[in-house]
């Protein structure tokens, strides 16, 4: 059946008479039915409906979706027992949808669906419907609400979520191991029909995988799928609705599924036996060279872990596991002599450190090969009989004494003679010296514990033969001690006593040191190296001595200070000892001992100034001298004649400036007949007497009127320099020699004054002051000599 025969029959089925689904009837209820009773209809959900006692009953109302036809799809008729046919009602329909997509025949109760309706976008309808009196527009019944319910058709596809599905599952996993779930949708209504019932198939991956039809599960179909042999599968899942049936629609998806590893393969030795070199001189822990056992897993199932299991060098090489390149390096465990041994063999095990229980079946999941390493003779160094040697000897040891002797041979079957020497950086001061020929140690300088109690040294052999080759060892000689130094005061003691001290009274605690380091300890003991009537010394037993003083009282004046030796000596073997002067000052003291003066002179100098007061003296000169230079600055500034004296003394001032012109033949430098004719110019003329910098194309003025004044021509240059770009960016002077028309007050200037018939009096000049009598006298005389004439 197709999808064209459904939908037939679904319209077929639709204008079967049918009351519930194309008319709804308002009928009226009998008056003696109480009025809390409550009409019941079943919804479409299945739930009980309630409503009030009115007089109509409803139900739904079904239409299908994607109508396809030219009129408007008919949706059912409400109907009204108050309705005579006459026309005086009214049907009106509000909810969703009333108005735009349903509309209703106001006389007949006629619903109709004004266009196509897809269910997916809603699946139902909710309206209210009413009769009223299209007279009074009053209701004859109660609003009532309906439900359209839309009816699906398949016209959805199944989809999937994802176009492509990535998942994994373990490689020799058994058959119906579930490897992921596929699910589709359906945006079809389930609960009608087989619309939005979904069938899974797979369409490629066979016979690799398999899916659940109801479920979308995809199990794997083979068993013992091997990733080493293919890792990569595809797999399209088809989803169909109508149960798969012919005419369904379908959806597809790709899924890509990867076997992962598992540790299904053992490691392998591409070779049974491996062959290695070393020389002998190779140091303990030298890599010799590497295994490598190949492993088909990846990850941590290719993991290997290699060990010596058998061979006669297990004591003498060891192997790691390098993880980054899962190689097995062999390094030296011991020296190597080729002399002694040439060839080892060794048996190595590679084996996975990671191992399933499930494929035990497939192992052992370890191998072994044979590796054979030869040493190789080189010529080697001497090697002395000792990694270290220590001596000890006593530091009053005669110069040339043996102190020790070092020993070496050559480890080669040639045994090539020794030298032995020392290595004088380990001996700068050159206190030791050693005999090449048997390698004794002895002394070239006296020895002294206090200096130096070790002494470190490298002794160097080297074969005659081949003196490159050369092998250090380290002396250690420790010097013993010997009692050769007295003992001493601990530190320097400043010792007094007061004028008031009474016989017994302490004033002094002293200690000793000694450079010597006896092995039963310091011991020392402490006397006077004569009797003193003033103080005496008390040994305290503990290395330590009390000074006490042996009468009363002491005066500064008649001694002020007192020496007292002090004889300390040790107690070991041969007994040193040594003299100590103790200085002891007599001062002034308080009731509380506390020293205050100790020098007897203080009391005969007169009371000083104090440090303050010297500072505060010179700071006073200081400033007195400043104001003093201050002052002579003043008096020379003032000494400077001033170009004027005063107000009242006027005369001429000459000034001379020696720069000569060109005269009238200077015709390059200024143009006097611009001033004179400002018409008479028309372009800037460039000097002829220095090289022209203008940066710039100087720019055409217009010239000026016959009738401008030569002020206006000024201010006019000087407006076109402001603008000029041409122009230098600094402020420049022109000055242009023109004074102007003849003025009415006349010249001002006395140089013409002795052209003028009038005569002057200078009469005023003695009035100026002795200073201008011999002017006076000049001009006064002139007079007189022109009036007798």
């Amino acid at each position: 059946m197709t999808v064209r025969q459904v939908l037939l029959l679904l319209l077929f089925w639709m204008w079967l008479p049918h009351p519930c689904c194309t008319e709804m009837l308002f009928r009226r209820t009998p008056d003696l039915r109480p009025k809390s009773f409550l009409g019941r209809a079943s919804g479409s959900d299945g739930k009980a409906l309630h409503r009030q006692k009115r007089g109509w009953m409803w139900n739904q109302f079904f239409l299908l979706e994607e109508y396809t036809g030219s009129d408007y799809q008919y949706v059912g008729k409400l109907h009204s027992d108050q309705d005579k046919g006459d026309g005086s009602l009214k049907y009106i329909l509000s909810g969703d949808g009333a108005g735009t997509l349903f509309i209703i025949d106001e006389k007949t109760g006629d619903i109709h669906a004004t266009r196509r309706i897809d269910r997916e976008e809603k699946a139902f309808y909710t309206l209210r419907a009413q009769a009223i009196n299209r007279r009074t527009l009053r209701p004859v019944e109660p609003e009532s609400e309906f439900v359209i319910k839309i009816h699906d058709i398949n016209d959805n596809e199944p989809t999937f979520p994802e176009e492509i599905y990535t998942a994994s599952v373990p490689e020799m996993s058994v058959v119906g191991t579930s490897v992921v779930q596929v699910t589709a949708t359906d945006a079809d209504d389930p609960s009608y029909g087989n619309s939005a019932r979904i069938i899974y198939s797979i369409l490629q991956g066979q016979p690799y995988f398999s899916v659940e039809p109801e479920t979308g599960i995809i199990r794997t179909a083979l068993p013992n799928m091997n990733r080493e042999n293919r890792e990569q599968y595809q797999v399209v899942i088809q989803a169909k609705d109508m149960g798969g049936q012919m005419g369904g629609l379908s959806g597809t998806t790709t899924v890509n599924i990867t076997l992962t590893d598992v540790n299904d393969n053992p490691p392998r030795f591409p070779q049974n036996t491996i062959h290695l070199r070393i020389p002998e001189s190779s140091p303990v822990g030298t890599a010799i060279g590497s295994v490598k056992a190949t492993d088909a897993d990846t990850g941590k199932n290719a993991e290997v872990e290699y060990r010596i299991i058998d061979g006669d060098g297990t004591d003498m090489f060891d192997i790691m596991t390098q993880k980054d390149t899962q190689e097995g390096i062999i390094t030296v465990r011991k020296p190597l002599d080729y002399e002694t041994r040439r060839l080892y063999t060794l048996k190595v095990e590679a084996e996975n450190t990671h191992v399933d229980p499930r494929f035990y079946y497939l192992g052992p999941f370890k191998d072994t090969t044979i590796v054979k390493i030869s040493v190789e003779d080189v010529d080697e160094p001497p090697v002395f009989s000792r990694s270290s040697y220590l001596f000890e000897v006593h530091e009053d040891i005669e110069l040339g004494t043996i102190i020790g002797t070092v020993m070496a041979r050559d480890p080669d079957s040639a045994s090539s003679p020794i030298r032995f020497s020392l290595d004088r950086h380990t001996d700068l001061d050159r206190i030791f010296n050693i005999h090449s020929g048997n390698g004794s140690i002895y002394t070239s300088k006296p020895l002294d514990r206090e200096i130096s109690q070790w002494h470190n040294l490298s002794v160097i052999a080297a074969e005659i033969n081949n003196p490159k080759d050369t092998t250090r060892v380290p002396v250690y000689v420790r010097i013993l001690d010997v009692n050769d130094n007295a003992p001493q005061f601990a530190v320097f003691y400043d010792t007094f006593v007061c004028e008031n001290a009474r016989a017994g009274q302490l004033i002094q605690t002293i200690s000793a040191v000694d450079k010597d380091d006896p092995l039963g300890g310091q011991k020392f003991f402490f006397s006077l190296a004569a009797v003193n009537p003033n103080f005496t010394v008390q040994d305290n037993e503990d290395n330590t001595a009390r000074i006490l003083t042996r009468r009363n009282g002491f005066s500064r004046h008649e001694i002020s200070t007192y020496l007292l030796p002090v004889v300390i000596s040790d107690n070991d073997y041969p007994i040193q000892s040594s003299t100590g002067t103790l200085t002891i000052r007599v001062c002034a003291c308080d009731s509380r001992g506390n020293m205050q003066s100790c020098s007897a002179e203080a009391l005969l100098l007169p009371a000083g100034l104090s440090t303050g007061a010297l500072i505060a003296i010179l700071l006073c000169i200081l400033i007195l001298l400043v104001i003093v230079v201050l002052f002579a600055a003043l008096k020379r500034q003032r000494k400077k004649e001033p170009l004027i004296l005063s107000k009242e003394d006027i005369r001429d001032n000459i000034v001379s400036y020696n720069d000569e012109g060109g005269g009238e033949e200077d015709t390059q430098a200024f143009d006097i007949g611009t001033l004179r004719n400002p018409a008479a110019i028309e372009d800037k003329k460039l000097r002829r007497d220095i090289i022209p910098e203008t940066l710039f194309v100087p720019r055409r003025t217009p010239p000026a009127p016959d009738n401008t004044d030569v002020r206006d021509f000024i201010n006019q240059r000087l407006k076109e320099h402001d603008t000029d770009p041409s122009a230098p960016p600094y402020d420049s002077l022109a000055t242009y020699a023109y004074e102007g028309n003849d003025s009415i007050a006349e010249s001002l200037s006395s140089l013409e004054s002795g052209t003028t018939e009038g005569d002057q009096n200078y009469d005023y000049l003695r009035e100026w002051g002795p200073r201008f009598n011999k002017l006076a006298e000049m001009y006064g005389g002139g007079e007189s000599d022109k009036d007798a004439s």
